[in-house]
């Protein structure tokens, strides 16, 4: 559903002004709900503008600037701490995916790096090894076929 336009919530809002009409009245006039009006009604008394209200909508962030302050507060102190130790230590009501994201968009890593080079492997064989497609007559047992290595002994 579209968001009304501001002129549209003006002229509601006019014409349940002029006191010529109810609520009901004044949304079938404007093809709106009974609930739009009410709500326009509410949050002009309550806010004292009737603007749409996006900013407010959705689920508020459990870590707030203070806490992503602390976060990165502990962390230059102490880089090895884990998440349940930064839950702990900045004492936040959060699951410990929610942590490793703010800590994400913060630009801080839990990667742990190289401090020197890489050690050199050696080589562990210097002769190529045969194919093994063809079977040694050692290793085969007698009265065993040699393609089907599950049929029974022969007697």
């Amino acid at each position: 559903m579209k968001t009304l336009s501001l002129d549209l919530r003006e002229r509601i809002l006019a014409a349940y002004d002029a006191a010529a009409a109810t609520r009901e009245m004044v949304a079938g006039r404007f093809r709106v709900s009974l609930g739009m009006v009410k709500k326009l009604i509410q949050q002009r008394r309550h806010l004292g503008e009737i603007g749409a209200q996006h900013h407010r909508a959705g689920r508020k962030p459990r870590i707030l600037p203070a806490h992503r302050e602390q976060l990165r507060r502990h962390l230059a102190a102490k880089p090895d701490l884990t998440l349940a130790e930064l839950r702990t230590v900045t004492g936040l009501d959060c699951t410990l995916p929610a942590i490793h994201y703010v800590l994400a968009d913060m630009g801080l890593t839990f990667k742990k790096r190289r401090s020197g080079r890489p050690s050199r492997t050696g080589r562990t064989s210097s002769a190529r090894a045969g194919g093994g497609g063809a079977a040694k007559a050692d290793s085969i047992q007698p009265g065993w076929s040699s393609s089907t290595s599950r049929r029974r002994r022969r007697t």
